[in-house]
């Protein structure tokens, strides 16, 4: 990639970024003004329904259910295509992963994957592909303070809880499973 569509791309994110402070001090503005003259309890809750977004909970689960179960079949299709090829299953699973986890940190790369997520919401999130995109996002995010304040200390900002709740929870199971062993159970 060129430059110069780098440097269109950053004065794009940088632009959104001023938009949306602008808009949120607005209303933060406006909030003040009217809680400056004492807002009544209707007119604050007018306030409120003014601003609050509204969402279509059957319209969101639906579009959940479409884009992850496209990135599914997607990698159905990606592990059929291997086995066709003559890689063993098991392997044709692990590339699978690879294929989807590359795809994932390409797209967040070229700022596509953000806009999945908002039409898509957690469909797009569950798979392994919303676990490349949590570590992913924030190495670019911070990568201007450098490698090791930047992305070093923030890689794992939103991925390290899953991490480590992760590893944690495994041990607690192989923990129960050993007990579970040794008392005859298992």
């Amino acid at each position: 990639m060129d430059t110069e569509r780098v440097k269109d791309i950053t004065r794009e994110k940088e632009g959104q970024k001023e938009k949306q402070q602008s808009e949120s001090q607005q209303s933060e503005s406006q909030l003040r003004s009217k809680a400056g003259s004492q807002m009544s309890e209707q007119e604050y809750g007018e306030y409120v329904k003014q601003v609050t977004p509204t969402h279509s909970t059957p319209l969101n689960v639906a579009r959940a259910f479409l884009v992850g179960g496209l990135i599914c079949c997607l990698g159905q299709a990606i592990t059929n295509g291997l086995i066709s090829a003559g890689v063993e299953a098991e392997a044709a699973g692990t590339w699978t992963s690879v294929i989807l986890v590359a795809a994932a940190i390409l797209a967040t790369g070229f700022n596509w994957f953000g806009q999945i997520v908002k039409f898509g919401g957690a469909g797009a999130l569950v798979p392994i592909t919303g676990f490349a995109n949590s570590v992913v996002s924030p190495a670019i995010e911070y990568k201007k303070e450098g490698q090791v304040f930047g992305i070093g200390c923030k890689i794992f900002t939103i991925a390290g809880p899953v991490i480590l709740f992760g590893i944690f929870a495994s041990f607690l199971t192989g923990l129960l499973y050993w007990a579970g062993g040794l008392i005859g159970l298992v």
